[in-house]
């Protein structure tokens, strides 16, 4: 099962803009940020909820893509929304509102291998009522974009990932957008091909890393579903010869050609 702390490396967003009157609050929320599908059978239909939490009319839409990387391991996005059913794919919600979004697969049963796409659900500008308390001044309307990540998947697909390479190197961490960049620290650039029929979820396992250090001394490092959440994020990687590479920060130098990595439940 997915650990859904790496969601936040990889599925939400928001947009501020500023508008001239009013002093409402808007706060979306969109669960769950994961849908796992299959491509037949009950689980080809789902359901996601969204929630108007504010105090204000809360306005949205849903589009639907498919998410692929390239060659270089950067995301690409293409429109899918006819891949799916998907009812309602606009609404208005009052404040304390909630709409139940249902979506059906519509691709076929018979797909070779399984397909990731993002649902997107964006929230829309809305009218505000003038301000009649006398106060001047500007308001900031938060319109929140956020993505669920759905997956679908013929019956039985399953993952196969092997380590490619695993290169020590002087790695960038993670950091929040708008922080101060950290700076570099020492650990492996890592490889992965996945040549099963089902995409693979890198952050849902645990990694053993065993290596020699520069020092010439043996290194252990247990990296839990928590761990990699942090450092890597889901590390979703495609089905059918998927390749990605991923800078995981450690602080620890390893000697070239000691590390060897393995995956546990």
């Amino acid at each position: 099962m997915l650990n859904r702390t790496a969601i936040r490396w990889l599925l939400a967003g928001a947009i501020a803009a500023v508008v001239p009157l009013g002093a409402q609050l808007w706060a979306m929320r969109v669960s769950p940020m994961v849908i796992e599908m299959t491509s037949s059978g009950a689980k080809a239909a789902a359901r996601v909820e969204v929630d108007n939490s504010g105090s204000a009319l809360l306005a949205f839409e849903t589009h639907i893509t498919r998410l692929d990387y390239d060659p270089e391991g950067k995301q690409v996005e293409v429109p899918a929304d006819n891949d799916f059913l998907v009812f309602p794919p606009q609404g208005t919600l009052p404040a304390n509102g909630r709409q139940v979004i249902r979506l059906q697969w519509l691709g076929g049963a018979d797909m070779p291998s399984s397909r990731s796409y993002y649902m997107s659900v964006n929230q829309l500008p809305v009218a505000i009522a003038p301000d009649t308390s006398g106060k001047s001044g500007g308001e900031v309307q938060i319109v929140y974009h956020m993505k669920a990540l759905i997956t679908v998947a013929p019956p039985n697909a399953k993952p196969s990932v092997e380590v490619v390479s695993a290169t020590p190197a002087m790695v960038q961490p993670k950091y929040e957008e708008g922080q101060p960049v950290p700076p570099k620290i020492a650990g492996l650039t890592v490889k992965f091909r996945n040549t099963g029929t089902r995409y693979a979820m890198l952050a849902g396992a645990r990694w053993v890393i065993d290596g020699t250090g520069t020092d010439k001394q043996p290194i252990h490092i247990e990296l839990s579903r928590e761990d990699l959440s942090r450092l890597i994020g889901v590390g979703y990687i495609a089905p059918t010869n998927g390749i990605r590479t991923f800078d995981v920060p450690l602080d620890k130098s390893f000697a070239p050609g000691s590390v060897k990595i393995r995956f546990q439940p």
